[in-house]
């Protein structure tokens, strides 16, 4: 079976196919699976088995594969395989729109996978409102000429990253991996969802990284899918953003019409109540009329996305200064531009260094 057909669904059973369809072989490359392991895992779901079940048991493989590593002393092909591993979890608990104890234990288990890749991989976590806010800190080989926060949205969360945060590093960087409120560990441990004030969660890591000594220099942030919209919305409120990339992202956020997207957002705010979940999302609106965000910003944009179309990411370039601010499209790009992740992150990694390398910071 192609990816293409895949993408279509042709033949599968409809939740294989919305399955298939909302991860595709270029997004479970793109947020760090084996290419053998993504075959596998579309190949034996179109198959029968069900998509939790496969992803985990690819898990189960290459953490042994790590385990044998590790005795025969390769520390690099061990690192190698507790990633992919990460990944497949990652995507295990994707099965799952809402909360269950199988999602939590899955993600826990992704989590302490990549727990394991220390020391190139730091856990931070954050004291915030009753809970507590986490991440992944990811630092260059000599001190940081910046640090970029990078979050995701509804569904790929913190270390679903780390490719980014490689492009990043490789740069100089700094990358903090940010699970802000309605994701990962800070939503499913901690309890902590998206509501009118979820900016004031995400500003908590400007806090984190304005208060490690090894961090100095401007500071970036940005938001894949979902995402990209609370990153416009901190890049809009908090001078301390030195430079913004939006990938991906709706201006305005509505209820979604399907079950399962419904179901997703649902759990991103923490309530069954459709009401409420609709308040919460017109609260996010982005108003570029209201919301004016004066560092320089890059838009990313794919033209086969079917999630954010253009004229639901423009009101970012409205609210933007046009003499810094930057759109790129790809007119054959996935939804974030999973088929275009190695120049997507190239690009990203070379526009920050370009805008915060030398730049002060909102108090130097």
């Amino acid at each position: 079976m192609t990816n293409g057909d895949h993408e279509a669904g042709a033949g599968l059973p409809p939740l294989v196919a919305a399955q298939h369809r909302a991860m595709p072989f270029t997004r479970l490359t793109d947020c760090g699976m084996d290419p053998a392991d993504a075959r596998r895992l579309l190949a034996d779901t179109a198959a029968g088995l069900s998509w939790q079940d496969a992803a985990a048991t690819l898990a189960d493989t290459q953490l042994e594969r790590a385990r044998l590593a590790e005795t025969t002393g390769h520390d690099v092909t061990a690192r190698q395989a507790r990633r992919y591993a990460s990944a497949a979890l990652m995507f295990a608990q994707m099965a799952y729109q809402s909360d269950t104890a199988e999602k939590r234990e899955l993600y826990a288990r992704h989590t302490a996978a990549v727990a394991a890749l220390a020391p190139g991989v730091e856990r931070v976590e954050i004291p915030h409102r009753d809970g507590v806010l986490g991440g992944w800190l990811c630092l260059p080989a000599g001190p940081p000429r910046a640090t970029v926060i990078v979050w995701g949205g509804l569904s790929g969360w913190g270390a679903a990253y780390l490719s980014v945060a490689d492009a990043y590093t490789a740069r100089g960087l700094a990358c903090l991996l940010a699970e802000g409120p309605g994701q990962g560990e800070s939503r499913l441990r901690h309890g902590l969802y998206v509501d009118e004030r979820v900016i004031d969660g995400f500003a908590r890591f400007l806090d984190l990284v304005e208060a490690d000594p090894r961090l100095g220099g401007a500071v970036g942030i940005q938001g894949i899918s979902f995402g990209g919209l609370f990153a416009a919305h901190l890049a809009a409120a908090d001078p301390r953003v030195g430079a913004v990339v939006v990938n991906g992202a709706p201006a305005a956020p509505a209820v979604p019409e399907f079950r399962t997207a419904r179901e997703q957002m649902a759990a991103v705010v923490g309530t069954d109540d459709p009401g409420r979940v609709t308040a919460v999302m017109d609260s996010l609106r982005f108003d570029p009329d209201k919301h004016r965000i004066r560092c320089p910003l890059l838009l990313l944009h794919g033209g086969l996305d079917p999630l954010a179309r253009y004229e639901d990411q423009e009101p970012f370039l409205r609210a933007a200064d046009p003499d810094t601010s930057t759109l790129r499209i790809w007119p054959d790009g996935e939804h974030t531009l999973y088929n275009h992740a190695p120049e997507r992150d190239a690009l990203t990694g070379d526009w920050f260094t370009d805008h915060l390398a030398g730049q002060d910071t909102p108090n130097g």
